[in-house]
């Protein structure tokens, strides 16, 4: 998946220490952010190859590199704004370049209070904006959301979106509301998107998708009731069942939709909650933790 670097390391401590020369910097922009295709893979400028760009800030450290974010526009001989990196390499750089597009994404959308609309200061001590007028701290957003598999014994129910430029096979999908547990949002969004109903639902694992300032849960859940879908036409173009053994390989592999969907066609999603495990039960499902699951 997008965050899967290893054997890097990614480090997200604050530091306030200031760049050097040979740090990399992150040049975004809103086409994109400044790489330059090599003969090994996608190559970041260093701080020292910009001009422009202070106040930098640093951003976070893979392994023992240094990734500072230029506070104003830059520009670097030889890099060009890029959208389409993902499905490039190496690892470390096509995340480094997700989560730098979303740190300054963050930036960008706090620089005044939303209290009393004064601009914004930037914390001595640790990754926040503070006003100096009226003392409200904001952090980095984070966004939770579900990706629920729907399955039918051997089937698994795949969806598109509606009125999107991603036209690749997906799962069921949502943001989590104020109020409720991760586990009601699963339920509520497969029945709001696909009007059907789940039980025994089990947790996979999680991914923070910085794509889109999100820390994603994946369930895998049984359908309970009738299989016949209605889809939710604002949100989706199309639900539709599919055998095991005839899954479409269009969709998304640094996801952690793709990787449940490839588990699935495997026969290596969860099938029962782990035994010893505590369950709740509610009134759309038994729930639980899967040990073990995103080994």
């Amino acid at each position: 998946m997008l965050q899967d670097i290893f054997p890097s390391v990614y480090h997200n401590e604050m530091s306030f220490a200031p760049p050097s020369p040979e740090d990399l910097a992150l040049v975004c922009r809103k086409d994109g952010i400044l790489l330059a295709q090599r003969a090994d893979g996608l190559c970041l400028p260093t701080v020292g190859q910009c001009s422009g760009g202070k106040p930098w800030r640093y951003a976070f450290s893979i392994d023992q590199t240094r990734y500072y974010l230029a506070g104003s526009p830059a520009s670097a001989p030889g890099f060009a704004p890029c959208r389409d990196y993902r499905q490039n390499g190496p690892a470390p750089t096509v995340f480094a370049c997700a989560v730098g597009q979303s740190l300054a994404r963050w930036y960008q959308a706090n620089r005044y209070c939303g209290g009393c609309g004064k601009p914004m200061g930037h914390s001595g001590r640790e990754r926040a904006l503070v006003c100096p007028a009226c003392g409200q701290t904001v952090y980095p957003k984070l966004s939770p959301a579900v990706i629920v598999a729907v399955c039918d014994g051997d089937r698994l129910l795949l969806t598109k979106y509606a009125g999107r430029a991603f036209t690749r096979y997906a799962l069921v999908a949502g943001f989590a509301e104020i109020g409720e547990t991760i586990e009601e949002t699963a339920a509520r969004e497969v029945r709001e998107e696909t009007g059907l109903e789940i039980r025994n639902l089990r947790f996979y694992k999680s991914q923070p998708w910085v794509v889109t300032d999100s820390l994603l849960f994946g369930f895998y859940a049984d359908l309970s009731g009738s299989s016949c879908p209605h889809i939710q036409q604002d949100e989706l173009s199309l639900a539709q069942w599919f055998p095991r053994s005839r899954l479409p390989e269009d969709y998304s592999p640094d996801s952690l939709t793709g990787e449940m969907i490839h588990r699935f066609a495997q026969g290596l999603e969860p099938k029962s909650p782990a035994k010893g495990l505590p369950q709740k039960a509610e009134n759309f499902s038994e729930i639980s933790l899967v040990a073990g699951a995103g080994s």
